[in-house]
């Protein structure tokens, strides 16, 4: 078994066990019921605001693919990152869709293979450095009954003050060619995870949720930094896994949380599934 194959399995193994814990640990007819149950309107307005979110995602790596001398246009440039979603949420096993990124453009425009994976680890990083700030300042209005000796406030605060500098200093010491375009890839990753944030919301209006909505958000961005690690395939499993372990400390319904965390992978791959539909052609 080839080590591609290999790690395709593990991920198939991982993911399975970890929907099996789920679903061993809550009532499924409730959290049927409760999808069954939501209010079509709200999900309607929630799916709008996720694609939305996937368009700021592309404009942000595009901005990144500028820096090397890439210009593509952001229609054209929109429709690779559609093709690459679905190949990173359909074909796990396979190049991914990062890979199959960086080998059409190196098959059109001669780019070095290395400056395009550094585009795109760097994409992945603002991006998960913009989704930790968020999700540590809604930690400063947490309350969480943990065994642990910290506040989460406390937690919240420090990792406010450290987050964006450490990146800064990151940027700095490894990307220092991409600083030029900081600011704009930033400030889309805000609007990408903002607006993933609203979309979230709106699926818990949707689903009947009533309160605690920071308890909720909050354990979603955290269950959307878990979903990053490449250990299940497309995140299923390992997002349901922390909203299912979260409810015993901060105040959320499990049932409803796997409910919404399902309804959020049906809009994953909804918009994954635009890939199939639409073909690459840059602007040379």
């Amino acid at each position: 078994m080839n080590s591609k194959a290999l790690k395709l399995a593990l991920k198939i193994i991982l993911t399975v066990g970890a929907l099996y814990l789920v679903f061993s640990k809550i009532e499924v007819d409730t959290t049927w019921r409760v999808i069954r149950n939501s209010h079509l309107g709200w999900l309607a307005l929630a799916l709008v605001l996720y694609v939305a979110s996937k368009v700021f995602c592309s404009y942000r790596l595009n901005g990144y693919f500028r820096n090397i001398g890439i210009f593509l246009k952001d229609k054209e440039h929109l429709r690779l990152y559609a093709i690459g979603m679905f190949y990173n949420l359909f074909l796990p096993g396979g190049i991914g869709g990062d890979g199959y990124k960086v080998y059409l453009l190196r098959k059109t425009h001669q780019i070095s293979a290395k400056k395009l994976i550094r585009a795109v680890v760097l994409d992945r990083g603002n991006g998960l450095a913009v989704l930790l700030f968020l999700m540590f300042a809604l930690a400063i209005f947490m309350h969480v009954d943990w065994p642990l000796p910290i506040n989460i406030t406390w937690i919240g605060i420090i990792g406010l003050i450290l987050i964006l500098p450490g990146f800064y200093l990151v940027m700095i010491l490894f990307f220092k060619d991409f600083l030029g375009s900081l600011l704009p890839t930033t400030g889309f990753s805000f609007l990408n995870q903002v607006l993933q944030v609203i979309s979230a919301y709106f699926i818990l209006l949707a689903l009947g949720v009533t309160d605690h909505f920071i308890a909720y958000l909050f354990v979603f961005l955290v269950s959307s930094v878990v979903s990053v690690l490449p250990l299940t395939i497309g995140g299923v499993g390992a997002r349901e896994l922390v909203f299912v372990y979260a409810y015993e400390y901060v105040a959320i319904d499990k049932n409803t949380a796997v409910a919404f965390s399902l309804m959020f992978f049906v809009f994953t791959a909804l918009t994954s599934l635009s890939g199939v539909f639409v073909k690459f052609e840059p602007n040379r």
